[in-house]
């Protein structure tokens, strides 16, 4: 009925138009509104993204006589694990087994390389959880997605992360960023780190929090499209550290709703995210098929590109 291929350029409006189509029909049957408010072209964003990073890494489910694309899965190996990206499958094979044969895809290329797949899955959706703990991922983080309606003349900070000193990163922040991540979390992904600070597309910002002797105590990466405005990835030692990134970050949103996830279990930040105006909006779980290191200190994950 359908193959698995890779992506190809020319299929980028097609694969809009399916992210766009296929998130929004599940978020207003079962939540009652549309995560992506513009027009679908917006949604090449995941595209362009994935293959400035990953050029030939993303798939598609073509039917096999129609000649449309009904399914699609952004894949991006980093230096320690494969992780995936978003998965999308038209409305109308909802239940044909196309987001199955997508992750059976991606789970041969992990095989392969040797490395364990790492995603994010709405707690909500609990179709997309069960396909992927079939597949034999489990669990290893719960996130509060954190909403921010930040209002024009921007938020009060709290008390406690006065004095924490936040600045835009530079190219001699990457490496240290690199081996505070995999320091708290066991990960590594610089590529990334480069590609965020250099922002050829003006649609980043990257923010680092040096300690007192200098070194990279945090970071926290932000993306303003309209098809993604979202805090994250971001990587801190303490609380206090992760929430002034974050309400630095939040600046640059002033009359703007923007989300971040938060580690349900550090309740000192989802604290201090109260104070700065969040509400809570869904659930994810941080899942991974193979072995997770355990984190020290906090990590907050984004879907653009996917962190895992």
């Amino acid at each position: 009925m359908f193959t698995i291929r890779t992506m190809q350029p020319r299929d980028f409006d097609a694969v809009a138009e399916l992210i766009y189509l296929s998130t929004n029909s599940w978020y207003q049957a079962n939540r009652g509104y549309k995560i992506f408010q513009g027009s679908p072209d917006d949604c090449r964003l995941f595209c362009d993204v994935y293959e400035d990073l990953d050029p030939g890494c993303a798939m598609v489910a073509e039917h096999d006589t129609k000649k449309i694309i009904i399914g699609s899965c952004f894949v991006h190996p980093r230096e320690t694990h494969i992780s995936v990206g978003i998965v999308n499958v038209h409305p109308s094979y909802f239940g044909d087994g196309v987001a199955g044969a997508l992750m059976d895809s991606v789970i041969a290329f992990a095989e392969k390389e040797g490395q364990p797949v790492r995603l994010i899955s709405s707690a909500m959706n609990l179709d997309s959880f069960s396909l992927y703990s079939r597949k034999g991922f489990y669990p290893f983080a719960a996130y509060q997605d954190v909403m921010f309606d930040v209002p024009p003349d921007g938020v009060k900070a709290p008390q406690k992360i006065a004095g924490i000193e936040v600045r835009e990163a530079d190219p001699h922040d990457l490496m240290a960023m690199g081996h505070l991540e995999f320091e708290v979390s066991g990960i590594s992904r610089e590529q990334d780190y480069c590609y965020y600070e250099e922002n050829q597309s003006g649609i980043w910002q990257t923010l680092v929090a040096p300690d007192k002797n200098g070194e990279v105590d945090g970071f926290l990466v932000s993306i303003d499209h309209p098809a993604s405005r979202m805090l994250g990835p971001g990587v801190a030692r303490s609380a206090e550290v992760a929430a002034a990134l974050v309400h630095k970050q939040l600046e640059r949103f002033k009359g703007k709703k923007v989300v971040c996830l938060a580690p349900v279990d550090q309740t000192d930040l989802v604290k201090a995210l109260y104070q700065m105006g969040g509400r809570n909006v869904e659930i994810h779980f941080g899942q991974v098929l193979g072995e997770a290191q355990p984190v020290d200190g906090i990590v907050m994950p984004t879907f653009m590109p996917e962190t895992g």
